[in-house]
């Protein structure tokens, strides 16, 4: 693992968005693993900020989602269909035939999941982008999620619920399951760029580094992979930094 403790949020962001430019200007067939939630807003305005200004193209690339909701219609504000759409895809170039996103409204939904995976073998992320959560989850991968698990349907804890019910008007409307990547569909990924930011995930962050590779804490696997950027604030990375 390669660890960079950055000194601001700002200062994080321009460095993945930059890690995510230069691959596009390297390969512009590139495939892009994408995630959701608070952690990438300010990466994927520098992405729509730098595709106006330098024109740099995603006519070209693919990308895939980590995770869905499971029930949320993909017009919802908060499915991740429309997040993605709001955030970045209606203000860059990219094809929309190239944006694949779990679907998490699927009569059949272990079909859906076994497509998933068929796409992933097709299209593997040069670079996936990964959140964690305080528990160290990564996706959706909850404690306890086998590391040989692929794309599958996972029931959201609590704590995960109460962690993304500042997004709806009351936790009672967080979805109670969702669609995800599994941990090995992760791995695969050629390169994997994980950020943290503030003291809540400083546990996480720690244990992920530090402990054994153990499914009780998801994350800890990415200590097996080859090729991993970890970039975190100094309150993210206090518990490492007092070892120090």
């Amino acid at each position: 693992m390669n660890i960079h403790i950055l000194k601001s949020k700002k200062d994080i962001d321009q460095a993945v968005a930059n890690e995510f430019i230069n691959c596009i200007k390297s390969n512009p067939n590139c495939v892009l693993g994408l995630a959701t939630g608070s952690t990438p807003l300010g990466i994927y305005s520098l992405l729509v900020k730098d595709h106006l200004l330098n024109n740099t193209s995603y006519k070209n690339v693919t990308t895939v989602n980590l995770d869905e909701y499971i029930g949320l219609p993909f017009t919802h504000p908060e499915s991740y269909h429309q997040f993605m759409h709001r955030h970045l895809l209606n203000h860059i170039d990219i094809q929309l035939s190239n944006v694949h996103i779990p679907n998490g409204l699927s009569s059949n939904l272990e079909q859906a999941c076994s497509n998933y995976d068929k796409l992933l073998d097709c299209f593997v992320p040069d670079i996936q982008l990964l959140g964690i959560g305080a528990n160290g989850h990564i996706g959706f991968n909850e404690p306890g999620t086998s590391f040989n698990s692929t794309t599958h349907i996972i029931d959201l804890t609590q704590k995960t619920r109460e962690d993304n019910a500042r997004f709806f008007n009351s936790i009672d409307d967080v979805p109670t399951q969702a669609i995800t990547m599994g941990i090995q569909n992760i791995m695969s990924a050629k390169k994997i760029i994980l950020v943290a930011t503030g003291a809540s995930k400083a546990k996480a962050i720690h244990q992920m580094i530090t402990t054994d590779v153990q499914e009780s804490l998801p994350a800890s696997i990415l200590q097996n992979h080859p090729c991993v950027d970890i970039y975190v604030d100094s309150d993210a990375a206090k518990l490492l930094l007092k070892q120090k």
